[in-house]
């Protein structure tokens, strides 16, 4: 896949940066949390995101070191508190789990404190832990009905006891996080609760307050689950590629065989371009490569989401992380281990995730002010409240004290549901980038879900943009061209075997399709010798290069001079008026028509014209026809191609709007004026050649990745690993989808939070109760961001009918099942 050679340019950060020095393997390294200020903690039953490296080479970090997230000290708070102890339960936040507390500031003299009396080490084995939250919200639950169970009533001191047991399992890493905050000046959800809970012991209600703990902790995990569910996991692509490749030794020139097979085991970020390497059946293709010997069936559905298995034989890309299905393979290194498809998707998809969008960057700043004004209004609650509404401060037997309301307000006003709201960004990343759609950050989701237009590139893009040369024309400056003859001085060994062997030479190397057409009809053909001596490129316009092995028709002692282009371009190399409309006018009345794609070579003043077939792609008129009628989006095509031509592809596709014969400036210019006079912002779809500069100018430029250039990667927001269209209006929908859900999150929490608040305020809802109803309103937050991960649909009427269908296959099913059941159930 040719985009993945974007790396240079794409990420030349990563490149710049030092080798990782030793002591980086004692280190465990994870991406930073989604949610920073709320800093929640990895469970040590789930599955850690992080990546140890010290038992296997850094395949995927050591080429990317510019996402390496090294811990900081505690003098700032805001990190993973990863440092090389090695727990693995503490994937954001309070995971205090290094051998050694580095930092002056103030969360870092505790946390030196509490390693010097153990209090860390406890405090790490029960932190969020699963079962001892269970056990202890078990014990608390007991303590709670023995008054109310006529044979544990009768046993006075078996409520306190089993709070005892059950506050400290909970209690202990709660006490150790909130203290290092407080020391560090920080102010989140965890500094709340500790304070809540801790508070509630000193006014006699220590059984809430473990209740409060014991129920924030349980409702943590679950959103953990929740969120690892929602993430592409890039984890299992590395675990399941090989870290070894079986590298064939070759000796001078000898050629490599099936029958002469002698290799050696080699790391894979060892292998090099141009070296044999051996893919035996269920093996996967540890990089880019192209079969050299043999052929086999791939699949790469866990690549790009394609699901049909494909063929490949001798001379076929195959991409790295590809899994070979059957049969054995000789495969030519193409790309180094950093430059793979495999090691790409996996950057891209986890930069995309780092990217937020403004909402998310938003409420990450938001969180802090906001835990300090919810500390605020708590105070002021408990302390103004027995004077300005005559509240008790401890209560009584009839009213609530205005402490306990305070504590009320602190816990149902805490920002966790509306920190959780931008979920549905990342996993609507994930969502896409397993079907090999990846973005380069939530924001794009935002930008894309507000566009209204759409414009698409026509060759390679709408087109299949496999060219067919069907006819090679002279038409100006040939010695009797016009009467079909030819003259032997005018070219040899004739004018269009001439005009093909020098336009091949021109175009050899080339990414263009027009250049591809050219080599793919010179080959096997007698052909004149022709070297290109020098070579420059005009992008939009054509080639221009000075030949050996042709002869200046003034001088034999001169190189001939060649340009290879468009017609406008090769007509306005001729200065005087008069020549250049005669090769307009040739074009005009050429004997093959106006329809095919040409392309105009010019040799010492003689011009060919060269004729291009290509078709639509396949499904293009669907995918027009959905933008079209369901995204209601104004659609365009954008092409440097003539009228005609331009006009029989739209008229294929159904295209109204057509804007032809476009340099890439008028590309350019186009995007920006339809941008502006729109509103809401332009979509540019195409396969990366020549339009690099439109698709940076629009508000979105999604490009067909497996042909797009280096640069093109570099500029576009999306890219398409499927060399297809149909995914277009999947990705739109799936933004509108993302967008949708947000919104629908952050109303949510705000109601959740309001909902909470008011009564425990009021003193309507003990604090338990006030917990369970904050963090269900969290909880419910994560379960409708993950809604994302379903098939997104264009309106209400089509989430509903969703809704009805999946309930009637639901229903359909266990009909079936419980029908089988009976049918094979023997009467006694």
């Amino acid at each position: 896949m040719q985009f993945l050679t974007a790396s240079a340019s794409a990420s030349a950060s990563s490149s710049s940066a030092p080798p990782l020095p030793r002591s980086a393997h004692l280190l465990r390294v994870s991406r930073p949390p989604l949610f920073p200020h709320l800093r929640r903690r990895r469970a040590p039953h789930l599955p850690s995101l992080s990546l140890s490296l010290a038992p296997k080479p850094p395949l995927l970090l050591a080429s990317r070191r510019s996402l390496l997230f090294a811990p900081r000290a505690h003098g700032d708070h805001h990190h993973n508190h990863n440092h090389g102890h090695g727990h693995g339960h503490h994937g954001h936040g309070h995971g205090h789990d290094g051998a050694e507390v580095h930092g002056s500031g103030g969360g870092a003299a505790v946390m030196r404190m509490a390693r010097a009396i153990g209090w860390a080490d406890v405090a790490d084995a029960l932190r969020e832990h699963l079962q001892v939250c269970c056990i202890s919200l078990g014990l608390l639950l007991m303590a709670a009905v023995c008054p109310h169970v006529a044979p544990l009533s009768s046993v006075g001191r078996l409520p306190a006891a089993l709070i005892a047991v059950a506050f400290p399992l909970v209690g202990v890493s709660a006490a150790l996080d909130a203290l290092v905050d407080i020391a560090d000046g920080k102010i989140n959800i965890h500094v709340l609760m500790a304070l809540a809970a801790f508070a509630s012991i000193f006014m006699g209600n220590s059984l809430e307050g473990g209740l409060l703990l014991a129920m924030f902790n349980l409702a943590h995990i679950a959103e953990e689950y929740f969120t690892s569910k929602s993430m592409y996991d890039v984890r299992e692509l590395k675990e399941n590629h090989p870290e070894f490749a079986l590298l064939l030794d070759t000796s001078g020139d000898e050629s490599v065989h099936f029958s002469n097979l002698s290799y050696t085991k080699v790391p894979v970020h060892d292998l090099k371009v141009d070296s044999h390497i051996l893919v035996r059946a269920g093996e996967a293709v540890p990089v880019d490569g192209e079969v050299y010997q043999g052929s086999s069936t791939i699949t790469i559905e866990h690549l790009t989401g394609e699901t049909k298995p494909v063929e490949r034989t001798v001379g076929d890309a195959i991409p790295g992380g590809a899994r070979n299905l059957e049969g054995m393979m000789i495969v030519k290194v193409t790309k180094s281990w950093e430059d793979s498809t495999l090691n790409r998707i996996v950057q891209l998809t986890e930069e995309g995730q780092l990217n937020k969008p403004k909402l998310q960057r938003w409420l990450d700043e938001f969180g802090e002010h906001y835990s300090k004004v919810v500390v605020a209004l708590s105070l002021a609650v408990a302390l103004l409240g027995p004077f300005l509404f005559k509240w008790p401060f401890f209560g009584n037997s009839v009213c609530r004290g205005s402490i306990y309301r305070g504590l009320g307000l602190m816990v149902a006003a805490s920002p966790c549901a509306l920190a959780v709201a931008p979920l549905a960004y990342a996993t609507a990343i994930s969502s896409l980038a397993s079907k090999g759609i990846l973005l380069k950050g939530g924001h794009v989701l935002d930008a894309l879900s507000a566009c209204q237009s759409i414009a698409f590139d026509k060759t390679g893009t709408l087109t299949t943009g496999k060219l067919m040369c069907k006819a090679i024309e002279p038409i100006h400056g040939h010695l009797d061209a016009s009467h079909g003859v030819n003259d032997p001085s005018c070219c040899t060994p004739n004018c269009e075997s001439e005009a093909l062997a020098v336009a091949a030479a021109m175009e050899k190397g080339t990414t263009h399709p027009i250049g591809r057409a050219v080599l793919n009809h010179s080959v096997g053909r007698d052909l004149p010798v022709v070297a290109v001596e020098s070579f420059e490129s005009l992008p939009g316009r054509g080639v221009v290069a000075t030949l050996s092995g042709i002869k200046a028709r003034n001088s034999e002692n001169e190189l001939a001079k060649a340009s290879i282009g468009s017609v406008e371009y090769i007509s306005s190399l001729y200065r005087t008026n008069g020549e250049s409309e005669q090769i307009k006018q040739a074009v005009k009345c050429s004997a093959f028509g106006p329809e095919f794609v040409q392309a105009a070579l010019s040799v010492d003043k003689k011009v060919t014209l060269f004729h291009f077939e290509d078709e639509p792609r396949p499904g293009v008129c669907e995918v027009i026809y959905t933008l079209r009628e369901k995204a209601k989006l104004r659609i365009m095509m954008l092409t440097g191609d003539h009228e005609s031509s331009a006009a029989r592809v739209a008229k294929a596709v159904c295209i109204d709007e057509v804007h032809f014969s476009l340099k890439p400036e008028d590309k350019l210019n186009k995007v920006k004026a339809v941008s502006r006079e729109g509103g809401g912002g332009l979509i540019m779809v195409g396969d990366g050649i020549n339009d690099a500069p439109a698709l940076a100018a629009a508000t979105v430029g999604i490009v067909l990745a497996q042909r797009a250039s280096a640069t093109a990667v570099a500029v576009a927001d999306i890219l398409l690993l499927q060399d297809n269209l149909c995914v277009v209006p999947f990705c739109i929908a799936k933004a509108r989808q993302t967008t949708s859900l947000v919104k629908q999150s952050v109303a949510l929490a705000l109601t959740c939070i309001v909902f909470a608040a008011l009564p425990s305020v009021l003193g309507f809802l003990p604090l338990w109760l006030t917990v369970l109803l904050h963090e269900g309103g969290t909880l419910l937050v994560c379960l409708n961001s993950i809604r994302a991960l379903n098939p997104p649909t264009w309106s209400w009427g089509d989430d509903v009918r969703q809704l009805i269908d999946g309930l009637k296959n639901y229903i359909s099913a266990k009909l079936n099942r419980s029908s089988k059941f009976s049918a094979n159930t023997v009467p006694l």
